[in-house]
């Protein structure tokens, strides 16, 4: 049934066991606290799309750990500006932010994306959110609330998942909503809401051959390690997330559920 899979919980309140961090590192190649469909060339392109410099303060919708947020900062020494939902994935970044001497330019806090953002506007050069969008309801009202906190000119990058792309039934649905909340989209609805939110999109890459590989890699790596990993999930949890990597791997490969990834501008 939808919503009882514990995905993101488990992944951030155990990030530091090395279970989770061999998970990542067989799945993605490097571990930078992943639980997406963005792969390791993927994450060094952002920065590069996104213009970053020193000089700008970024923002990141749905952070999670933290982890690639903080790379980013430390890498092109921007500021940076965190945001999500989850509590434990907030207190896992603040507390790598100190330990990486990071804390006076990045900063995380726990945030209901689907309201106001709390900034003024303005606030920032860049804006980006790895699949995260289709965890958040009222997409118009969400981009227009990145709009308003861009600077003129500034650049936006997302990516959406659950673009839909052939005939899915209603129990593939149901498995691929399993651990909470979604938004599937047609072909054409983010251009359009991004351009009616004011946003001039750029380009539009078709990312669905990645999220097929890193979700069959992902399965096949927690089920190398299925007695450390049901130990602290459960072995209900355990079996319904590989079934759900499953039906990510299947519906992607088979291109009935697009990957897509977002460039815009703010005019």
């Amino acid at each position: 049934m939808p919503g009882t899979v514990n995905l993101y919980d488990n992944a951030y309140s155990h990030y530091g066991e090395e279970v989770y961090r061999d998970v990542r590192v067989d799945t993605y190649g490097e571990d930078l606290g992943q639980t997406g469909w963005t792969t390791t060339e993927e994450s060094l392109e952002i920065p590069r799309s996104l213009r970053l410099t020193p000089a700008l303060e970024a923002l990141e919708i749905g952070c999670g750990s933290g982890r690639y947020a903080l790379q980013i900062a430390a890498t092109i020494g921007c500021g940076l500006q965190g945001l999500d939902l989850n509590a434990p994935g907030i207190q896992n970044a603040n507390r790598l932010a100190k330990e990486q001497n990071l804390a006076a330019r990045v900063c995380f806090e726990v945030a209901d994306c689907s309201g106001p953002l709390p900034f003024p506007d303005s606030s920032f050069g860049a804006a980006f959110s790895n699949d995260v969008l289709c965890h958040i309801p009222g997409r118009l009202a969400l981009l227009r609330q990145v709009f308003r906190v861009l600077k003129t000119g500034a650049h936006f990058l997302f990516s959406d998942a659950l673009i839909i792309g052939g005939v899915v039934s209603h129990e593939e649905i149901a498995t691929r909503s399993s651990i909470g909340y979604y938004l599937f989209s047609p072909p054409g609805e983010n251009e359009r809401l991004l351009e009616f939110a004011g946003f001039r999109v750029l380009s539009v890459l078709d990312t669905t051959k990645n999220a097929a590989a890193l979700s069959l890699r992902w399965r096949d790596a927690r089920q190398k390690r299925s007695g450390a990993l049901t130990a602290i999930e459960g072995k209900m949890n355990f079996d319904g997330l590989q079934q759900f990597l499953s039906n990510v791997h299947t519906l992607t490969s088979e291109r009935r559920l697009l990957r897509l990834l977002y460039l815009a501008q703010k005019r």
